[in-house]
């Protein structure tokens, strides 16, 4: 094997060359000392022999022998010269073709390897982000319905694969974070990065995959979809009861807030309702072909019907947990305005005394000040937003706190821990278009929320920007009114274009998760 020192070094073709034609001429000169051999070999002191008058016939035959021998003597080395000749040339011409052609360095010339481009790359390992992100989203929903029929013994391999999975996807999300902050600097790191990045989303897809096959024995769906679609059907009566509340929480918030206050859930209602309504349709189609003994279409239709449930839910959750996250700011704000005021006095201290430099530490006193000054005279003066009160006293507060405790870490742990979760459901209801940029800073967000707060919070809002961002660059996909497929296919719950005949996700990966399509009849 040749070694790694060597092997990474360009080979040189003149080495070769020039041992080609030294063969040559060695060839040559062999040649040449055969041709020199006979007269070299004559015997010294023969003198040479005068013509003679006649020749007798013995004489003569030795002669035309003599003539013979000579001219196989001349014959032969001419014949291996010219061998020798050819042989060289060959040998040559072959290395310097070798050489031109050749891909490593040293050749003649050396191009660079093909190869993808370093935007290329990004381009896929993006792609597998958000592939394995929907291959965990829907693994989960689907396993939650699953545990609604079986033990939680059964259930348990499952949980530990969708587990993993997660973990895989996690730690691609973290690797592709440090990409776009420029770690590593270095072009070939960063290649070898963007690879890492696809290797774990393909080992979370890989590990999604190697349980759908015992996934589907344990739901048993095909021997009949009864209990499961029962299942399916109260979740979906208790929330048609559920949105009816939330939408009259809403109505309430609408009262002692601006409208502002409830931006990040607005339409949410709605498109549970939206939800809802596919769910209806493919209910009613799973019992249909249930009946008839169309089990594949059946199965199919049950899956986006399970899907849209679960997608309404995610909506009326998240207005039910805002509406009970804007009363808890609500009671919180007076307090943690004192306690901002108290880390205020405690920096102002710090700032006075004279073996601290305090320039910046004055300059952001200063800053917090106003800041706080104009948060009491909205606690005062009418109608006000409690989070965003909340977030501007966290925020405000911290560059100039000692450690934020009591009041204020409760004030900033509710702040972002909202951020999160208002991006979260966001990104999960509207997956079927949402890009990676978004899903790797809310991937980001949901792993600081603990550690740091303001910096979770800040990545949340702005990974819900992007996504909106991605939605509103899509559009509403085109689909028949009224019916809920464009939000099926918004959401990711049918993966195609067509509602009619677009498989509907399932428990798996790559290979596995579009197993489920409505067969024609």
């Amino acid at each position: 094997m040749t070694p790694s020192l060597i092997r990474g070094r360009p080979r040189r073709a003149d080495p070769y060359i020039s041992a080609r034609v030294a063969h040559a001429l060695l060839g040559a000169v062999v040649a040449v000392l055969w041709l020199a051999l006979p007269g070299m070999t004559t015997a010294p002191g023969v003198p040479a022999a005068t013509a003679p008058a006649a020749a007798s016939p013995s004489a003569t035959a030795r002669q035309d022998e003599t003539e013979e021998t000579t001219t196989a003597d001349l014959v032969l080395p001419l014949l291996a010269l010219g061998a020798a000749v050819v042989l060289g040339a060959y040998g040559y011409a072959r290395r310097v073709r070798r050489a031109r052609t050749r891909t490593t360095p040293g050749g003649l010339p050396a191009g660079p390897a093909p190869g993808p481009s370093l935007a290329d790359a990004e381009e896929r390992a993006r792609a597998a982000l958000v592939a394995a992100d929907d291959w965990v989203r829907t693994s989960r929903a689907e396993l939650d319905f699953a545990a609604a029929l079986a033990d939680a013994e059964a259930v348990a391999p499952f949980e530990r694969t969708v587990r993993a999975a997660e973990a895989e996807l996690a730690a691609a999300f973290r690797m592709r974070r440090r990409y776009d902050e420029g770690v590593p600097a270095e072009e070939s790191a960063r290649r070898q990065t963007l690879a890492g990045i696809e290797g774990r989303c393909a080992e979370a897809g890989r590990l999604l995959d190697g349980q759908a096959a015992a996934f589907d024995r344990l739901r048993d769906l095909e021997r009949g979809i009864g209990g499961a679609l029962e299942t399916a059907e109260s979740r979906f009566r208790e929330l048609a009861g559920r949105t009816g509340a939330a939408e009259a929480a809403l109505r309430d918030v609408a009262r002692w807030c601006p409208p502002a206050a409830s931006a990040s859930v607005v339409g949410y209602v709605e498109q549970a309702k939206d939800r809802l309504v596919f769910a209806t349709t493919r209910l009613n189609q799973a019992r249909q072909c249930a009946d008839r003994d169309e089990t594949g279409r059946a199965v199919a239709h049950l899956r986006a019907a399970e899907e849209a449930v679960a997608q309404a839910g995610t909506f009326v959750t998240a207005v039910e947990r805002f509406a009970a996250r804007l009363r808890r700011a609500a009671a919180l704000v007076p307090a943690a305005l004192t306690g901002a005021e108290a880390e205020l006095a405690a920096a102002r201290t710090r700032a006075a005394d004279p073996d601290v430099p305090a320039g910046e530490l004055r300059a952001r006193i200063r800053h917090a000040d106003a800041v706080l000054s104009v948060v009491r005279d909205e606690l005062t003066s009418g109608p006000y937003d409690p989070l965003d009160l909340l977030h501007r006293i966290v925020r405000v507060t911290a560059p100039v706190g000692a450690g934020r405790a009591g009041v204020l870490s409760a004030a900033g742990a509710l702040v972002a821990g909202g951020a999160v979760a208002d991006a979260e459901a966001f990104v999960g209801t509207h997956r079927g278009v949402v890009g990676a940029e978004a899903r790797t800073g809310l991937a980001a967000a949901r792993a600081l929320r603990e550690d740091d707060p303001v910096a979770a919070e800040s990545l949340a809002r702005q990974a819900r920007l992007l996504a909106e961002q991605d939605v509103r660059a899509h559009g509403h996909p085109d689909a028949a009114p009224g019916t809920g497929a464009g939000g099926a296919l918004l959401g990711g719950i049918l993966l195609g274009t067509d509602p009619d005949t677009a498989p509907s996700a399932s428990f798996g990966g790559p290979r596995t998760r579009d197993r489920r399509a409505p067969e024609p009849p």
